[in-house]
């Protein structure tokens, strides 16, 4: 039996991953949620089998995301933040400044990815990410994100259509916590 914080160490090569070209970054710089996600959906529609990969790194003003697990109960009590309805998994997820966010437009079938290994692979990126800043990261069974010293420190949700994910993760780098726990509380 695993414990709740595991280790997986995802190898793309040993574990039969196509890497073919690497993703095109595009860095959005500060872009509203609605606008991204629609466009998300527009390029994952249209493309092809020989468009490129691309990876959007990008923060959004205050808003909150429902997936499609979604239940009332968490939704806010007031309605000063936005709140937008998505197709990705999960439940509620804040997002706001100072919180990195990289938007996965991957085609799994061409690169041999599953929905859990394309997981596996963001979030091994990020605790490799945060390693070398010092920053010891774990994963939890059955709850896809990272975790340090027990808080959520990345949020992770896709959505796969016609063999192509989108969505992706989303970080807390530099997040005002005061003023976010504000924001959250005034819900």
């Amino acid at each position: 039996m695993q414990s709740a914080a595991t280790s997986i160490s995802v190898i793309p090569a040993q574990a039969g991953i196509q890497i073919g070209r690497v993703p095109i970054i595009r860095h959005l710089g500060l872009a509203e949620y609605a606008t991204t996600y629609q466009a998300m959906r527009r390029f994952t529609d249209s493309r092809g089998t020989a468009t490129p990969d691309e990876l959007w790194v990008l923060e959004h003003p205050p808003v909150y995301t429902v997936g499609i697990a979604g239940r009332a109960e968490h939704f806010p009590r007031s309605g000063e933040l936005p709140v937008e309805r998505v197709d990705r998994g999960g439940q509620i997820t804040y997002h706001g400044p100072g919180q990195a966010i990289v938007y996965t437009l991957i085609d799994l079938a061409r690169r041999g990815l599953t929905v859990r290994g394309m997981v596996s692979l963001i979030e091994q990126a990020v605790i490799e990410v945060l390693e070398a800043h010092g920053v010891g990261a774990e994963r939890r069974n059955g709850a896809p994100g990272l975790y340090v010293d027990g808080a959520k420190i990345a949020a992770l949700g896709l959505r796969v259509r016609r063999g192509c994910c989108y969505h992706g993760v989303a970080l807390n780098v530099n997040m005002d916590l005061a003023r976010t726990a504000r924001l959250i509380e005034d819900q």
